[in-house]
């Protein structure tokens, strides 16, 4: 890590150990509330702010899957862009496991509430509607295949549920790294690199006995 990574970090440490009694709308950076706002990606400062926290879930979500699965990426943002709210960027290696990466900023956004699908025919129903998201639906349809089977053109059916419950299991034990690196997110004004990232959330690894999920699926109902 470089002398002002290491900076970087020790900063946002402190600065999220002072406003830990602090929600996370609290504690967004004033420029990502005026990027949003005054990019017209908000009517006010209120909604800015509030989707400046989804952003900053869903990307810590990418963030902490890909620590777990032994990726790496140059950085996470929550700056706005044209196409995108925020991004981590230049995410390489994963292996089999990517469909965790893909799956874990929605994942993270309900994490951040509790409001996961229960049953898997709510599962399936949400996953049928989960078409577009910056491109992670299509990567999640297509990195489920080696491992979870083909996916028929859609994530609702066995293996698109079984994939994603997979990836449940995985993230549900690290929300709060994923909730830490949210907030570090949400307190520093720019983006984060990966040293500090991984600084930041702390170990992160697979639970036990996960590393393996099943080669493949079936395709029951």
């Amino acid at each position: 890590m470089k002398p002002s990574e290491q900076r970087d970090a020790a900063a946002i440490q402190a600065t999220l150990a002072r406003l830990a009694r602090y929600d996370d709308e609290s504690i967004v950076h004033d420029r990502w509330i005026r990027q949003r706002y005054e990019g017209r990606y908000a009517a006010s400062y209120m909604p800015a702010r509030a989707a400046a926290v989804s952003t900053a879930w869903h990307e810590a979500g990418h963030a902490v899957a890909a620590l777990a699965v032994g990726a790496r990426f140059s950085s996470a943002s929550i700056l706005h862009g044209r196409d995108s709210a925020g991004r981590v960027h230049r995410i390489s290696g994963g292996g089999d496991l990517t469909f965790v990466i893909d799956a874990a900023g929605q994942i993270a956004e309900r994490l951040r509430d509790w409001s996961m699908p229960g049953s898997d025919g709510e599962l399936r129903a949400w996953l049928a509607r989960w078409t577009r998201d910056g491109g992670d639906a299509r990567y999640f349809r297509r990195d489920i295949v080696a491992r979870f089977g083909p996916a028929d053109g859609a994530a609702d059916g066995a293996a698109g549920c079984a994939a994603w419950r997979y990836s449940e299991q995985v993230l549900t034990p690290l929300r709060p790294a994923i909730r830490q690196v949210a907030r570090a997110l949400l307190v520093h004004p720019q983006p984060l690199p990966y040293p500090v990232t991984s600084v930041i959330a702390g170990p992160c690894r697979v639970p036990g006995g996960m590393s393996d999920p099943p080669a493949t699926m079936g395709s029951g109902t």
